[in-house]
Formats: C-alpha cells, sequence, structure tokens
C-alpha cells in the first residue's frame, strides 16, 4: 500500500493532487491546518478507494512536526511526501508587504516546508528509497515586486530541491522541484491581476503526477511560461523590469 503524504491538501493544487493519488490500495495523510476543509478531502478520497487520515498541524511548530514525521513514518514508511502548504504574501493595497507578513511567509513557505522535508530526507536515505516533491513556483526564476518573500521563498525551495536531488540520489532517494505557473486556486484567487495561462488545479494535479513518475528535476508548466521566466533569468534589467509590469497584482479581501 503506497503511502503518500501531502501538505497543504485542504484546497487548491493540495487537493486535487489528494484527489488524483485515491486509488484503491493506496494510504493518504493529508495535512493543512483546517480540519473541516481537510475532512471534506478526505471523505472525497475515502470515496475514490483510497485510505485518508486527516492531521491539521501548524507545519511552524518544528519540533511537533519532527515528532509526527517521526512516528508516521516508522508506523507506514512514507514512500511520496509532496510539501505544498503555502501563502501568497504581499499587500492588499499593493504597498511593500509589512515585516510581519514576510516572516509570516517565509515561515510557512520556507521553514515549514523543509521541517516536513527534512526528517523525511533523514528516514528515506537511511532506508534507500522514497519520493520528495518540493511545490515551488516560476516566481522562483520571474521574481514578483508584489510578493517579494513569496518570491523568495520558492527560489529557495529551487536551489534547496536541487542540491537535495544530487545528493540523495545515489542513496535511492529522488528528489523534484515543482515550479507551476498559474492555476485557478482559492490562494490563487487572492490575487488580483493578469494570469495567463491559467489551469486549473486538477489539471495542474495530473501534470504534476506525471512528472513525479517520470522523475524531473523540474516539473514545470505551462513550457511557455517557464521558458519566459528562466529567460528572464539572464536579461538584461531594465528589459526585465519592463516585462513584469504586467504580472502587478494586489490582494483579493479575505472572505
Amino acid at each position: 500500500m503506497p503511502h503518500i503524504l501531502i501538505t497543504g491538501a485542504s484546497s487548491g493544487i493540495g487537493a486535487a493532487l489528494a484527489r488524483r493519488y485515491a486509488l484503491p490500495g493506496n494510504r493518504l495523510t493529508l495535512n493543512a491546518r483546517d480540519r473541516g476543509r481537510l475532512e471534506t478531502v478526505a471523505a472525497a478520497c475515502r470515496a475514490r478507494g483510497a485510505e485518508a487520515t486527516v492531521v491539521p498541524l501548524d507545519l511552524r511548530a518544528r519540533e511537533a512536526v519532527r515528532a509526527w514525521i517521526r512516528t508516521l513514518d516508522g508506523d507506514d514508511p512514507i514512500d511520496l511526501v509532496i510539501a505544498n502548504a503555502g501563502v501568497n504574501g504581499g499587500h492588499p493595497t499593493g504597498e511593500v508587504e509589512s515585516e510581519d507578513v514576510a516572516f509570516e511567509t517565509l515561515d510557512i513557505n520556507l521553514v515549514g516546508c523543509l521541517n516536513v522535508v527534512l526528517p523525511c530526507v533523514t528516514a528515506m536515505a537511511a532506508r534507500g528509497r522514497g519520493q520528495i516533491a518540493l511545490i515551488s513556483s516560476l516566481a522562483a526564476y520571474a521574481p514578483l515586486a508584489d510578493a517579494p518573500s513569496y518570491s523568495g521563498t520558492k527560489a529557495a525551495l529551487v536551489a534547496h530541491g536541487q542540491a537535495l536531488r544530487a545528493k540523495l540520489a545515489p542513496r535511492g532517494v529522488r528528489v523534484n522541484v515543482v515550479m507551476p505557473g498559474y492555476v485557478k486556486t482559492p490562494m490563487g484567487g487572492q490575487l488580483k491581476g493578469w494570469r495567463p495561462l491559467e489551469m486549473s488545479a486538477d489539471q495542474a494535479a495530473e501534470r504534476i503526477a506525471r512528472g513525479l513518475v517520470r522523475n524531473r528535476e523540474i516539473v514545470t508548466f505551462p513550457s511557455v511560461l517557464f521558458h519566459l521566466a528562466r529567460a528572464g533569468l539572464v536579461a538584461p534589467e531594465f528589459l526585465r523590469t519592463a516585462a513584469m509590469r504586467a504580472f502587478r497584482f494586489q490582494l483579493r479581501p479575505r472572505r
């Protein structure tokens, strides 16, 4: 019975991935902070024949997360962990994001992710098998002026993930970095601005799953945005700045 751990599984890409992997014989451990929404996703997964357990734990609590991962993996070794939990950052009116928002985004998107991933690295490297997927973003290559902490955390996940992949491959552990473009999710819906080539969460989940099966170093989509974002890394600043003006956004009020 494959054991799959998905964080940020209560909505958006995380929920879509949970449904995608909800196959008879699969065991899903679903994490997020909202128990009610998690239970709804878990019920849908069980209806498809999977075993699904919910864990409403804040991933910023490092020691609690470490103890949870050790116990979870000790009871039933984790075959695949998808570190997906994250927030947007930014400012409601498009001003510079506050210090509190910036540090919260850092703590959730980067530190919270590694609080899950690193104990999994330890366990998987010790037994010589397993797979880890870090959900980054094309904002890692095309940083958004309206979301500097989001862009910075996603860039850090790319570098960390690629380094871990090189280190862990000889030990039998696969590491993949996922860099989606615009995906129609509740979190994405908070952004008021241009969202070219946006796709549904279910479409994104299917592409991610295919990329993980093929063990792609970088699982990215849509390809045209990926190549444009990567080209921006070496483009002159004046050109990159002019191009990124089209991607300014504001945050819609939270409901």
